[in-house]
Formats: C-alpha cells, sequence, structure tokens
C-alpha cells in the first residue's frame, strides 16, 4: 500500500493517520486529507469516555464495583455492555452478565457516574481533553457519542491508549482487558459474534472477523456511526485513525475488513 493511496476506496472526503510507536517516540506515517477539520466522532467517543472513566479509577474516587444501573449491575458492567441494559433507554433489558448487549444508554450512565456533579463536557475536558491539549474536540451531546473534533486530536487519544501520559500502563492494561469473555453479543453494523468480546470501554477483536481485518486479538478501539475509526495495539505500537464525510454503511462494511488489514501490513513493514 502507498500512502498516496491510503483514501482511495473510502467515499467522500476521508481523514486518516497512521502512526508508530518505538524507542519512545511516535512516527506519522501516513497523513491523509484535512486533518483539522471538525468533525463528529460518534461511538468514538466511547473510547474518550473509558480514558477519563480510567483517571478516575485511578484515583479512586470510583471503582468498577460500584452499583451503578439495573439491579445487579456495576459501572464494570455499563463499560462492557454487559449490564442488560438496551441500546437507548425504552429498549429490552435483560439480567446483567447474560449477553453483550452494545448500549450507548450505559455508557452515558457509567460516565455519569464517574463525573459526580461535574458537567460532561467539563469533566471531559478536565480529565481528558485538556490534559492531552486537544484543543479542536469538544462534547457536543452525549458522552457516549458526542465529541466532535479534529483528526489530530483523535490521533493524538489513539496514541494515548498506547503510550499512555494519564493513566499508568497497568490501568490501560485493565481497561482493554476482556470483560465476561464467554459473553456473545452484536457489534452493531457487523453483525452477532459468539463470543463477543468487549474491555471497560474499548471494544477488543478477539477472534471477531469484522471492522479490524486481521489485526492481533489484543487490538482495540471504536468505530462510529459517523465513519470515523480508531484502532490501536499495544504490542505493534500501531494506531490508526480516520475521521470521514459520509456517515456508517455498507461501504464501510465491506471496505474496514481489507483496509485495515492492509494498512497494518503495510505499516509494520514501513
Amino acid at each position: 500500500m502507498d500512502p498516496s493511496s491510503l483514501a482511495v476506496d473510502w467515499p467522500g472526503e476521508p481523514a486518516i493517520i497512521v502512526s508508530s510507536w518505538g524507542a519512545g517516540q511516535w512516527r506519522t506515517l501516513a497523513a491523509v486529507g484535512d486533518l483539522d477539520a471538525p468533525r463528529s466522532w460518534a461511538s468514538v467517543t466511547k473510547i474518550a469516555t473509558a480514558l477519563a472513566v480510567a483517571t478516575a479509577l485511578e484515583e479512586g474516587t470510583v471503582g468498577l464495583d460500584d452499583p451503578v444501573g439495573p439491579p445487579g449491575a456495576t459501572l464494570a458492567h455499563l463499560l462492557a455492555h454487559a449490564a442488560g441494559l438496551g441500546f437507548e433507554e425504552g429498549d429490552p433489558t435483560c439480567a446483567p452478565a447474560t449477553k453483550r448487549v452494545y448500549s450507548n444508554l450505559g455508557i452515558d450512565l457509567a460516565a455519569r457516574h464517574a463525573a459526580g456533579a461535574l458537567a460532561l463536557t467539563e469533566w471531559l475536558a478536565q480529565r481528558v481533553l485538556g490534559p492531552l491539549a486537544m484543543t479542536s474536540t469538544s462534547l457536543a451531546g452525549r458522552a457516549s457519542e458526542g465529541l466532535v473534533g479534529s483528526t489530530r486530536d483523535l490521533a493524538t487519544l489513539a496514541r494515548e491508549w498506547i503510550a499512555p501520559s494519564l493513566i499508568p500502563t497497568a490501568r490501560r492494561d485493565a481497561m482493554a482487558q476482556v470483560y465476561w469473555p464467554t459473553l456473545a453479543g452484536v457489534v452493531p453494523g457487523f453483525g452477532r459474534f459468539d463470543p463477543c468480546p468487549w474491555g471497560a470501554g474499548v471494544e477488543v477483536r478477539g477472534g471477531k472477523n469484522h471492522w479490524m481485518g486481521e489485526w492481533p486479538a489484543s487490538s482495540f478501539g471504536h468505530f462510529g456511526r459517523s465513519g470515523a475509526l480508531a484502532l490501536v495495539n499495544v504490542d505493534e505500537g500501531l494506531a490508526l485513525v480516520a475521521t470521514s464525510t459520509v456517515d456508517f454503511g455498507p461501504w464501510a462494511r465491506d471496505l474496514w475488513p481489507r483496509w485495515t488489514s492492509d494498512v497494518r501490513t503495510w505499516a509494520l513493514a514501513s
């Protein structure tokens, strides 16, 4: 893959950054498109919210075992989409830890619990956006899907998950481990997987054959209905982010599995 062809098969006007971490420093392997345009990250917001929660966990102001949400559910259940809540309020529910039910509502409740008395915009700015100098990004709506920002800032966020400055690597690893590993569930847009591994706010690839392509099982990240994505692998030191002017749809289901695989193969050889 030639960097100049990185966006050839994408519709609209994507912006893409591929980064590599090694010897204590970052290299930008490729950068394509308008990297400074503010764009919706949609559900990629969840990995910023998860990072904000991780800082609170590290401080001890909240705990993964805190009871939050429906009876029997904890903060960990909410973050790992295992609380039994539906996608949105009023949707069908089930008992905690019986299915992996992807839930915007669950992430919103987790953020509200961790933020305490702070407004969510202020909480996320204090916990993540400000400390990482993500100056072009702000929360315009829900903690599950409301961030609008530049592709440069999204790359900063993805890089933070590989070489964290806000939390210890042990906390990062704890957020990216699989919670309730036997649960089956649906990845919106890609179908049902059994099991359907998920970390605390980040999706873990595991054995799923979907948008993460042939990235290693430990890879994690998120995509959003805006056509944005962030995908990282700690062991390989690779971070891939993209934003889009075309919402997620059949084009992404067809393109991303092959595209993310090709990008990784090229990046490892660079």
